[in-house]
C-alpha cells in the first residue's frame, strides 16, 4: 500500500480510537453505581432524552420547514434579508441561549422586572413561566438548531417545479394544500436529513441540559464521573448514548443517499414569488421575524445589556486570556484539520481505490460523536499511552492540550472535509493527467496545481472548524489542563455560578466567533439567488 493509502488508514485507527475504547467498557464488570443507577435513574435518563428529542423535532421540523417555504415562493416586505437572516441563530450554541432565557425569564429576571414596573405589579408576582425544564430545553435547542433544516429545506424547495405546482393549484389546491400535500412530501428525505442533525446535537449537547438540570444521558455521564468518580460506569453510560447517536447517524446517511427533491424532468423555472396584500405580507413576515427574534436578537440584546450594565472590561487581563486560549487552539484544530482534509482527498483522487474512499467517508463518523463521549474516551486512551508506551520518557499526555486539540480535529473533520471535497468537485481530472505527464510527483500536484485552486474551500474549513470550536465545552470541560480557560468553559462558569452579567463577555465573544461562517454563507445564499 502506498504513502497516499496509508495516510487515511492511520487516521481511521486514531480516529475511532476513543470511540472503541467506550464501547469496550460494555464488556468490562458492572459496579453497584451501575446498579444503582438502572434501577434508579436510567428510566429517566431515556425518557427525558427521548421527550426532548420528541419536542425539539416537531418543533423544528415546522419551523424550518414553514420558513423556508414562505421565503422562497412568496414576494413580501423583508424577504431578501429574511433569504439569509433565518440562518442567524446558528452562531447562538444552545447553552448561551439557556443562559439568557434564565436571566430573561425567571422569577425575578429583566422580564418579568420589566412587566412588573410598567404595570405596577407585586413582586411575588411573575408574568412569564419559569423556563429551567424541559419544555424550556425544547424551545432553546428549536430555536437555535432549525437552520440545518431551513438550510436544506429551503435548497430543495428552491430545486422544485414551478410548473407542477401551477398544475396542482389549477386542479383546486390551495395554497396550504400545495405545501403539505405536493411540496412537503417532495422534500421530505432532505428535511429529514437535517432533522436528523439537529437530533443528534440535541442529544449531545451538556451545557444547557445541565444549567436547566434536565436528567439526560449527557447530564448522568458526567454526573456519574464527577459527583461518584466512577469513570468506568460513566463510559458505560457513554456507550448507550453512542449506540443510540449510531442510529441516527446511520438514519441521516440513509436519508441522504435517497434523498430526491426533483422531478423525473428539467423543466424548471424561477419562482418569481406570489405577491400578497398588505395584511398577509405583514403575517408572512412574523413568521419569519419571530425565529430570529428569539434565537439571535433577542440573547444578543440581552447580552449586550449585561455587558453594559456590570460594566464588563472586554480588555481586561483574563478575558484576553480567555479569549487569546480559545482562538489559538480554534486557529490551530481549523489549520491541522483542514489540511488533513486536503490531504485525505488528495489521496481519493492520487490513487482512486474504493478502499480508500470507503476509509475516508469513515473518518467523518467523530461529528456525530457527542464531545462528552469523545471526551470520556480521549482520557482512557491517554491514559493507556502514558502508562504503556510513553512511561520512559518524560512525556505526558493526559491534562494536556495534545488530547483536546486530537478531540477537537475528530469532531470537526466531517465540517472541513465537506468544504474540501465540494472544491475538488470543481478541480477536473484533466488537470491530474496533464500534470503527471509533466512529470508533477503527489507532493507537487498538491502543493502547486491544486492548493491554490483550493484556496477558498481551504479557508471555509478553517472558519467551519474555528466556530465549532470555540463553542464546544463538554469535551473541553474534561480535556483541558489545570486552570486553562476558554471562552466557552469560563460562561458555564460564570453560569453555574449564576453569574450571568459576567458570562456576557465570553458569551458575546462567542457568538461573534460564530458569526464568521455565517456570513461568508449568508454570501453565498445571496449570491445563488442572483
Amino acid at each position: 500500500m502506498s504513502l497516499w493509502g496509508v495516510i487515511p488508514f492511520l487516521l481511521l485507527v486514531i480516529f475511532c480510537a476513543p470511540i472503541f475504547i467506550v464501547l469496550l467498557s460494555l464488556l468490562g464488570n458492572y459496579s453497584e453505581n451501575w446498579a444503582h443507577l438502572y434501577n434508579f435513574v436510567l428510566i429517566d435518563y431515556v425518557t427525558s432524552t427521548v421527550f426532548l428529542i420528541a419536542g425539539v423535532s416537531l418543533l423544528v421540523f415546522f419551523i424550518g420547514t414553514i420558513t423556508a417555504w414562505v421565503v422562497t415562493n412568496y414576494d413580501f416586505y423583508g424577504k431578501s434579508f429574511f433569504e439569509w437572516s433565518l440562518i442567524l441563530p446558528l452562531a447562538i450554541p444552545p447553552y448561551i441561549l439557556a443562559y439568557t432565557f434564565t436571566g430573561l425569564f425567571d422569577p425575578f429576571g429583566d422580564a418579568n422586572n420589566l412587566i412588573r414596573s410598567i404595570f405596577n405589579l407585586g413582586s411575588d408576582i411573575s408574568v412569564f413561566p419559569n423556563v429551567r425544564n424541559i419544555y424550556g430545553a425544547i424551545i432553546v435547542f428549536s430555536f437555535t438548531l432549525y437552520p440545518y433544516v431551513y438550510l436544506v429545506s429551503r435548497s430543495a424547495f428552491l430545486n422544485q417545479s414551478k410548473p407542477m405546482k401551477e398544475s396542482a393549484r389549477l386542479l383546486g389546491l390551495s395554497e396550504v394544500g400545495v405545501f403539505f400535500k405536493l411540496a412537503l412530501p417532495i422534500i421530505r428525505p432532505a428535511a429529514i436529513g437535517g432533522l436528523m442533525l439537529v437530533i443528534m446535537e440535541t442529544i449531545s449537547d451538556f451545557g444547557a441540559v445541565d444549567h436547566f438540570a434536565i436528567q439526560t444521558f449527557t447530564t448522568g455521564i458526567f454526573r456519574t464521573w464527577y459527583g461518584m468518580y466512577d469513570l468506568q460506569t460513566a463510559m458505560q453510560l457513554a456507550s448507550l448514548l453512542l449506540i443510540i447517536v449510531g442510529i441516527f447517524f446511520i438514519l441521516e446517511r440513509n436519508s441522504r443517499d435517497r434523498a430526491a427533491f426533483t422531478a423525473n424532468d428539467s423543466s424548471f423555472v424561477p419562482e418569481d414569488g406570489i405577491r400578497l396584500s398588505k395584511i398577509k405580507s405583514s403575517f408572512l413576515f412574523l413568521i419569519c421575524f419571530v425565529p430570529i427574534f428569539i434565537g439571535f436578537i433577542l440573547p444578543i440584546t440581552e447580552l449586550t445589556l449585561w455587558a453594559f450594565e456590570s460594566k464588563s472590561s472586554f480588555f481586561s487581563q483574563k478575558f484576553i486570556q480567555t479569549s487569546f486560549n480559545s482562538i489559538s487552539l480554534a486557529i490551530t484544530a481549523g489549520l491541522v484539520t483542514a489540511i488533513l482534509a486536503v490531504i485525505i482527498n488528495f489521496s481519493i483522487r492520487f490513487k482512486p481505490s474504493s478502499f480508500i474512499q470507503r476509509l475516508s467517508s469513515l473518518l467523518s463518523v467523530g461529528y456525530a460523536v457527542p464531545g462528552l463521549i469523545l471526551a470520556v474516551g480521549m482520557v482512557q486512551l491517554l491514559i493507556y499511552l502514558d502508562n504503556n508506551v510513553l512511561n520512559s520518557v518524560d512525556v505526558v499526555l493526559t491534562g494536556s492540550l495534545f488530547g483536546l486539540l486530537l478531540a477537537y480535529i475528530i469532531k470537526t473533520y466531517a465540517l472541513a472535509n465537506s468544504s474540501v471535497e465540494s472544491g475538488y468537485e470543481r478541480i477536473t481530472s484533466s488537470m491530474d493527467d496533464s500534470s503527471k505527464l509533466l512529470g508533477a510527483s503527489g507532493w507537487s500536484m498538491l502543493i502547486r496545481v491544486h492548493s491554490p485552486l483550493l484556496r477558498t474551500s481551504f479557508l471555509t474549513a478553517i472558519l467551519l472548524v474555528i466556530s465549532e470550536v470555540v463553542k464546544e465545552l463538554p469535551a473541553t470541560l474534561i480535556l483541558r489542563p489545570f486552570n486553562f480557560e476558554t471562552l466557552a468553559v469560563s460562561t458555564y462558569i460564570y453560569a453555574a455560578e449564576e453569574r450571568m452579567y459576567q458570562a456576557a463577555s465570553p458569551a458575546i465573544a462567542i457568538v461573534l466567533i460564530g458569526l464568521l461562517p455565517i456570513f461568508f454563507l449568508s454570501k453565498m445564499i445571496k449570491s445563488s439567488n442572483k
